[in-house]
């Protein structure tokens, strides 16, 4: 079993002893209950990390451990982002609990045309915090010590936009009288951005993938099969991740 993971704001230390304090702390403490001599990993979800081992606790929300040193990972190459467009119900934060699981490194929430679910005021600033702690958990869960960036709700002509400047450019496409070509035979830039995007439950619309492909992306599809948008991301970015060599 590897390590537990926990986000930190700095890696501030006395010595080479290091305070986990705060909700983390506690989960530490008074949820996992570490005993002195195991080894956790501390890291601020960027890169940075530090593997550390347990030398006690304070109470119910203190643990003290031995900090050897810090380093960071290198950001993962090809960069893989997948634009989501929004499920219905929690269905989004499934999508991202499981693309976060698998190893994607962006995550761009879409408001598509067909989307029923609607982003709009407090209620969209509530669902992509929503989105943004799952990645969170999702990325301590997975041991990742590097999480997905979850952006602002994008618009269709950012999504284009984003497409564009891709080194790589896909759109998961349900009409399979479209030209449309297998994701798993495309050819792959061994660098760069990946950008991979998911339509809704009712499809893209046929205005969207014609801006998207006058943007320079490819229609593509999985298999012979339709997915369910909160799970296409996660299956065309295990293939992806798979194919570039990141999963070697």
């Amino acid at each position: 079993m590897t390590a537990p993971v926990f986000v930190v704001e700095h890696f501030d230390a006395d010595g080479d002893q290091y305070v986990l304090d705060g909700p983390e702390g506690r989960h530490a403490v008074s949820v996992k209950r570490l005993q002195p001599g195991e080894e956790v990993v501390l890291t601020d979800g960027a890169g940075r990390h530090a593997v550390c081992e347990v030398l006690g606790s304070e109470g119910k929300d203190r643990l003290i451990v031995r900090m050897s040193g810090i380093t960071e990972e290198p950001a993962p190459s090809p960069r893989i982002t997948v634009v989501q467009a929004l499920p219905k119900g929690d269905r989004g934060e499934v999508a991202v609990e499981t693309m976060t699981e698998v190893g994607v490194d962006a995550i761009v929430p879409w408001q598509a045309a067909r989307c029923i679910t609607q982003w709009k005021g407090d209620r969209g600033l509530k669902a992509l915090g929503k989105w943004r702690a799952t990645a969170r958990e999702a990325g301590k869960q997975s041991r990742r010590v590097r999480f997905p960036e979850v952006a602002d709700a994008a618009t269709t002509k950012q999504v284009a936009a984003l497409l564009a400047e891709a080194d790589f450019a896909a759109v998961l496409h349900s009409d399979f009288e479209h030209d449309n070509r297998p994701l798993a035979t495309a050819e792959l830039p061994a660098e760069g951005e990946i950008v991979l995007v998911v339509g809704p439950e009712g499809g893209v619309a046929r205005d969207e993938l014609a801006l998207f492909e006058e943007a320079g992306a490819k229609a593509y599809v999985l298999g012979p099969t339709v997915l369910r948008t909160s799970t296409a991301g996660t299956a065309a970015a295990a293939l992806l991740l798979g194919r570039t060599g990141r999963w070697s």
